[in-house]
């Protein structure tokens, strides 16, 4: 019997993945964002503010990273138009600009054929069931969230850019806990990245989870030598066994 009745999930990389070139799409979907923006009179310049753009987003990423604060993709966007000379731009302008550039990634998202099943499965043996998820645009994952029909199987969601803090603080961790009313011994976190999924949860207390069929091998080279999940998986499939018999100690 597990000594679990809590299990989060991380969302990309473990109960979805994405099928296209992601430099590639990233390009396109600046390019996009562009073309948009100059529909409603914005003049931008299309072989500057795309990169400009693009590169903003990347040092966002890089500090964000360091930080573990989360500045979502919408200030970003705005700062980056104040630059170009427009300091003053409508909300519905950003969201709907970036509800335009995030649909030509997400059309490329899809959810592991064993995501659902591994969710019917771990509802039926009484676990309640959360997501806690690293990104800069919280409207984007709600929509793949949808996009897979994971929804009706989560309780709780939260997102780093309605947080405002990433994985691996371990405050975004405990608004999962404090909403299950669950201590940390009673929860597992299963996740791709070992930085943010396994550290933030082994730091807190949790079990851990690292399902390595998406990970970056990059990723793994730089992070598996010093961060060590209490369990690996590379299937979904082999969670709900994996996790009933866990024991005190971890899995048997």
């Amino acid at each position: 019997m597990s000594r679990f009745h809590i299990a989060l999930f991380d969302l990309g990389g473990t109960l979805i993945y994405f099928t296209a070139d992601w430099n590639a799409k990233t390009i396109e979907t600046a390019h996009s964002l562009r073309d948009y923006l100059e529909t409603l009179g914005y003049r931008l310049d299309p072989a500057t503010f795309p990169d400009y753009f693009r590169r903003a987003i990347e040092a966002n990423y890089a500090r964000r990273n360091d930080e573990l604060i989360e500045r979502p993709t919408a200030e970003t966007l705005r700062q980056t138009l104040s630059v170009f000379g427009y300091p003053d731009v409508p909300a519905e302008h950003i969201a709907e600009g970036l509800r335009r550039m995030y649909a030509l990634t997400q059309a490329h998202w899809y959810g592991e054929t064993d995501a659902i099943p591994m969710l019917e499965t771990l509802r039926s043996q009484g676990y309640r069931i959360g997501l806690i998820s690293n990104a800069g645009d919280d409207e984007d994952v709600q929509t793949l969230i949808d996009n897979a029909g994971l929804r009706p199987y989560f309780e709780y969601i939260v997102t780093s850019a309605a947080a405002g803090i990433r994985k691996p603080h371990p405050r975004i961790f405990r608004s999962a806990l404090d909403f299950f009313g669950a201590k940390p011994e009673e929860a597992v976190m299963v996740g791709d990245f070992l930085d943010a999924d396994i550290l933030g949860a082994n730091n807190l207390g949790m079990g851990s989870v690292w399902i390595k069929r998406r990970a970056a091998p990059s990723h793994v080279e730089k992070f598996r030598p010093v961060i060590a999940p209490q369990a690996t998986i590379e299937t979904l499939s082999e969670l709900p066994d994996l996790l009933q018999g866990w024991n005190g100690k971890g899995p048997a």
